[in-house]
């Protein structure tokens, strides 16, 4: 699946297309996306494709496209505070997205059938929480992975506000996938080949919005030949934060708010989004010119008496023009990470300082 915006040169690009073909529509969805770097989840060898409107798969390891990722984050209308289920949750990459959405007093947790895979998504997850600024810049929820068969959930499990199944749903299991939703609560899942929204308007009600045709792999099947018996899946626990957790989130949040007004005294109303650093208008070269004569095909350049002039002119000008925006071409400074520097300018004793920036490494 995918192919349907144009590959991008990294993260930045990639989201310009998605936003340009109206598969992004939200800036909450944009910010998401921004934040973590597709790369980041491929394997080295690999990553010359993160930036492609495709679907990527290595053994266990799979990568929806960007266009399908960008049709779900839009479908499931995620707001602050709400309880999030990932069926197939896969490398975490759109967990960790839900997360940044969610909050610090979401609840964000994933089903994954291979343990393999969830050892890559917990590597995912910890790179990102200790290198990226990204994770500076909002109050993350952090996933929980269980291994195991999404279609043996303990039925005692509590219900969530929004569920996401990452792989194909047969007709004969679209009841069990609208049971784990709460009353006002949005399912989205690849159903007869449709990538489907599902809402519960009441306890016996539903509302279904078909979004665009899709082509998923079909869920496995539980397999009960070695014991006989059903493994239940438990979910993590809803756990409540400790005092200490809520005091970290609360100066947090109060710093923010506080370089936020320094901000925005210093350059007035401020900018919502500051422009984005121009990109290199790539030059299209001329094509040689076909010429048929009888059946055999010669490439050559057909050229007028002009042409050497105007040759020298168009190299002198482009010279010219890249003199002219190499300024502007140059690599911006990495952005700062004010709230890291805010942090460690208090005057704190060391551990409460790393304490408040998780330990992390950047």
């Amino acid at each position: 699946m995918g192919g349907a915006v144009s590959a991008g040169e990294d993260n930045d690009e990639l989201i310009d297309n998605l936003k340009e073909a109206q598969y992004i529509r939200t800036e909450l969805v944009e910010q998401a996306f921004r934040a973590i770097d597709r790369a980041d989840y491929y394997l080295e060898e690999f990553k010359d494709n993160a930036y492609k409107d495709l679907a990527w798969k290595h053994g266990n390891i799979h990568l929806s496209a960007p266009c399908i990722y960008s049709e779900v984050m839009e479908a499931l209308d995620l707001q602050p505070g709400l309880s999030f289920l990932n069926l197939g949750s896969g490398t975490g990459y759109l967990s960790s997205m839900v997360g940044l959405i969610l909050g610090p007093f979401g609840v964000n947790h994933g089903v994954e059938l291979h343990s393999d895979v969830i050892e890559y998504a917990k590597q995912k997850l910890d790179f990102f929480i200790k290198t990226s600024d990204s994770f500076d810049k909002f109050e993350f929820c952090e996933p929980s992975f269980v291994t195991g068969n999404c279609l043996e959930i303990s039925p005692d499990c509590t219900q969530y506000d929004r569920v996401y199944c990452g792989a194909g749903v047969q007709k004969e299991h679209e009841d069990y996938m609208k049971n784990l939703l709460k009353i006002g609560g949005i399912l989205v899942m690849p159903l007869e080949e449709k990538l489907t929204k599902i809402t519960r308007t009441g306890p016996s009600a539903w509302e279904t919005k078909k979004i665009l045709a899709v082509s998923f792999a079909p869920l496995i099947q539980p397999n009960h030949a070695d014991s006989g018996k059903s493994r239940l899946v438990h979910l993590p626990p809803v756990a409540v934060r400790s005092l200490q957790d809520l005091a970290r989130i609360a100066i947090r949040g109060t710093i923010k708010k506080i370089i936020h007004q320094e901000t925005m005294s210093k350059n007035g109303n401020g900018l919502k989004n500051p422009p984005r650093f121009k990109r290199r208008r790539v030059r299209r070269r001329r094509m040689e010119t076909i010429v048929f004569l009888d059946k055999e095909v010669f490439a050559s350049r057909i050229s007028n008496p002009s042409d050497d002039n105007n040759n020298s002119e168009d190299i002198e000008d482009e010279r010219r023009e890249e003199e002219e925006t190499k300024p502007s071409e140059l690599k911006p400074d990495p952005p700062v990470n004010f709230l890291r520097e805010k942090v460690l300018s208090l005057p704190l004793p060391d551990p409460l300082k790393y304490y408040l920036l998780y330990y992390r490494e950047k």
